[in-house]
């Protein structure tokens, strides 16, 4: 059964706001682009998809824009070519190597859970609430972030029930950011 992976920047205060951490350097663009390339699948909320769509598709002349260095084109280029799940109620088609995923949330990702591979991966705000309500999420990576925001949405807001986690992996970067890696508990039953 393939791994459902959650990660994401959050603040010290617990702010998941795409702008709220420090600005991306070329550490956590190598460590993101390295997050991409090791799933099967993306999985996106439309909301996350448009908003990664929007940045990061490859222009329709292939050049990409002159913002971006050499880390930023290769997070690019990883996500650009990554198989993509959307799940919406709202959108009429999707493309971007991607596929449309509506009704029952959980069994459709139970079924991708199913397929042969090493993982799939999962971003956003609320997709993954619902994904942890249901307890689909085996992985949960936050990339924390030395910054108090003090305003914005907050991680996983809202769960139906706490979710006790174990610590399986830390890696600090120069910036002051950490990316903790944790595993649900197994029940004590």
């Amino acid at each position: 059964m393939r791994p459902l992976r959650y990660s994401i920047n959050v603040t010290l205060d617990g702010c998941c706001h795409h702008e709220a951490g420090l600005p991306p350097d070329e550490e956590s663009m190598r460590f993101w682009t390295a997050e991409m390339e090791r799933a099967d699948a993306l999985l996106f909320g439309r909301v996350t998809y448009e908003m990664m769509e929007s940045t990061w598709r490859r222009p329709p002349d292939g050049v990409w824009p002159d913002w971006m260095g050499a880390s930023e084109i290769a997070f690019a280029e990883a996500i650009d070519q990554a198989q993509k799940v959307v799940v919406s109620s709202t959108l009429a088609s999707v493309d971007w190597n991607a596929e449309l995923l509506r009704g029952d949330v959980g069994a459709a990702v139970q079924r991708l859970k199913a397929e042969p591979g090493t993982g799939l991966w999962v971003g956003g705000v609320t997709l993954p609430r619902a994904l942890a309500d249901l307890g689909l999420i085996d992985e949960y990576e936050f990339v924390v972030q030395p910054v108090l925001a003090g305003h914005g949405p907050t991680l996983l807001a809202g769960l139906r029930e706490q979710i006790q986690l174990e610590l399986v992996h830390r890696e600090p970067f120069g910036s002051g950011a950490v990316a903790m890696r944790y595993r649900p508990k197994p029940s004590a039953d």
